[in-house]
């Protein structure tokens, strides 16, 4: 026992999961209101506009569906070029970025679905983690205040990529591997204010954080499993979807868990691989579920 105890403690980025006090919020049921005949698929991405309208990317056969606040569904796009729903950002332009997981591509759209650029190679073929313009089963994307964009890539390549506003290229970092800097699955990416760029090392069970040209500056280990991460500008604190331990964890930018929401489950409110999370201007907070096939929106007890 001893030695599996001294064996456990050597494997990198082992760490006492950290816990925190309950979050004061509490579901709303059924607030995705559908057309009758309509379903979600796996629900792997959303994200809200200026407007507070939320952005669904799921795996059904209307992959992205616009709803308002209230949850009246406003538009589903007729015509999408997708293979596999992964990630969705919204814009500080308001348009709209789709991660297609199994094509290995980027588009950016404007809100009604028309395409303004692709990146990735022709007819959806991988890139390898030193392309300049592919990608290998890439997962997400963050926004600079300059329009410069990184992306997370991904599920085979082990990196970050980082393309200026117009989309050309500029540099990359990170290859497979438990080093600081090295990746194992990388499933998001989020900047803060100060400029901090927040990387989901999803297999590696930890958040890495660098500057905007790759300096590591530091990692949490004992928040739990990163899946999806959103940072909340007024509050200054990145909420964080735990896949494998079924939560959300708050976290201030120091990496110190301020609440919890969320355990496993189907009912209203529990959590089955919580994938992706967003936050709405009055502290609402969407949570994109693979294995429930559906978007929960909390809001706060009064």
């Amino acid at each position: 026992m001893r030695l599996l105890l001294l064996l456990t403690l050597a494997l990198p980025g082992f760490a006492e999961l950290k816990s925190g006090p309950p979050l004061p919020y509490h579901p709303v049921p059924n607030w995705a209101q559908l057309p009758a005949g309509w379903n979600f698929g796996e629900c792997a991405g959303v994200d809200v506009d200026r407007d507070d309208n939320v952005w669904v990317f799921n795996r059904g056969p209307h992959p992205v569906i616009q709803f308002d606040k209230n949850g009246k569904m406003l538009q589903a796009w007729n015509e999408v070029p997708l293979e596999s729903a992964h990630g969705i950002r919204v814009d500080a332009d308001g348009n709209i970025w789709t991660i297609d997981v199994k094509a290995h591509r980027v588009l950016k759209s404007t809100p009604r679905g028309r395409i303004l650029m692709m990146i990735g190679q022709v007819g959806g073929a991988t890139g390898d983690n030193n392309s300049k313009d592919g990608f290998n089963r890439p997962t997400n994307i963050a926004f600079a205040p300059n329009g410069d964009f990184f992306l997370s890539d991904g599920y085979v390549n082990t990196r970050v990529v980082k393309f200026s506003s117009t989309g050309d290229y500029l540099k990359h970092w990170g290859q497979k591997g438990t080093a600081d800097g090295e990746f194992n699955l990388v499933h998001d990416v989020a900047l803060d204010s100060a400029g901090r760029l927040y990387v989901a090392d999803r297999d590696n069970k930890r958040v890495q954080i660098f500057d905007q040209n790759g300096t590591f500056l530091g990692k949490w280990t004992d928040v739990g499993v990163p899946w999806g991460l959103h940072y909340v500008k007024s509050e200054n604190v990145l909420y964080m979807c735990d896949g494998v331990n079924d939560r959300i964890t708050k976290l201030n930018t120091d990496g110190q868990i301020l609440g919890v929401l969320g355990s496993h489950g189907k009912a209203p409110g529990k959590l089955d691989y919580p994938h992706n999370i967003t936050v709405d201007s009055s502290g609402a907070i969407y949570v994109a579920e693979i294995k429930n096939w559906r978007v929960q929106k909390f809001v706060k007890d009064r």
